[in-house]
């Protein structure tokens, strides 16, 4: 199968082109950066230089692609948000996000399948909901991103294009990502929940994460939003707990959500979000989870 991913260089990009490579798929990796791409990502066939604002130099590319899959998108974590951040956050999912589906709407030959990243924030702070892809969007910053990074995939409707927005929880992977900064505390012997940690934590395993997007592909019975998340989702006390008995270190150092505003600044609010999603779609189409339990992931990840 012919794939072309965009924003294929960071954690996820990385760990589903190595599985893509290994079942024998071609994959295409679009960057504005090449010298970056070829050094995070060796695992694609071809890349391509793209500069992010001109949809008919990137329809030449991918026409006669089977799956188009769209990760770009600023890191949401790792720094204090102030507003050219959060305007970054924004402009560099939805613009680029209508560019592309512009593109892949050009082509003559149009791909069948449009994977577009999207993320559980989509449903901002629901307390104890059991949230499945009908839930109703939140109303805080990251949800209304999330829902405008959602409506502008929708164009590639207009052509029949199959759309899945796979919408992420955290991913824990020992690669890096949240669990990196996640452990730093606890290996000082400050570890802690965040918050009164009393919400929800929707986590999946990096290997969950790419198998699961793999199903997307392959399975074209499944269609628009999916919660990429692992069915047992856990509170962040919870969570705490279980990092302090895999790493043997004391999980009792709770953090504020003032001290996170003084630290993290706006971002404060969205750390201590509860996201009680569950992966109704890829449940129901009969995907079977390698981690369904965040004692066993996180005995893989820091064995």
């Amino acid at each position: 199968m012919k794939i072309a991913i965009i924003g294929g260089t960071g954690l996820i990009g990385v760990a589903l082109s190595k599985e893509l490579k290994s079942r024998g798929d071609e994959i295409l990796l679009i960057s504005r950066d090449l010298h970056s791409a070829k050094s995070k990502n060796k695992f694609a066939i071809k890349y391509f230089k793209w500069d992010y604002k001109t949809p008919i130099q990137l329809t030449e590319q991918i026409n006669n692609y089977n799956t188009v899959i769209n990760l770009t998108g600023a890191p949401i974590g790792g720094r204090r948000w102030s507003k050219s951040y959060m305007k970054k956050i924004r402009n560099s999912r939805i613009e680029i996000t209508q560019l592309l589906a512009e593109a892949l709407c050009g082509c003559e030959n149009v791909p069948q399948t449009f994977i577009s990243a999207s993320a559980a924030g989509f449903y901002g702070d629901a307390g104890d909901k059991i949230l499945t892809e009908d839930s109703p969007q939140g109303n805080d910053f990251l949800a209304n991103i999330c829902a405008e990074w959602e409506n502008a995939s929708c164009n590639v409707l207009i052509e029949n294009i199959r759309l899945v927005n796979i919408r992420t929880g955290i991913v824990l992977s020992n690669e890096g990502g949240a669990l990196s900064k996640m452990l730093l505390p606890y290996k000082s012997f400050l570890g802690g929940p965040l918050g009164n940690g009393n919400q929800w934590f929707p986590w999946i395993h990096i290997k969950d994460e790419v198998d699961a997007i793999i199903f997307t592909i392959d399975n074209d019975k499944i269609k628009g939003p999916v919660n990429l998340t692992a069915p047992n989702p856990v509170k962040m006390k919870e969570l705490s707990k279980s990092l302090g008995r895999a790493l043997n270190r004391p999980s009792f150092f709770k953090v504020p959500k003032f001290a996170l505003r003084m630290v993290a600044g706006k971002i404060a609010g969205s750390l201590v979000s509860s996201q009680r999603a569950v992966p109704k779609k890829l449940l129901d189409e009969g995907y079977k989870f390698n981690f369904a339990e965040v004692e066993d992931a996180l005995k893989d990840l820091l064995k």
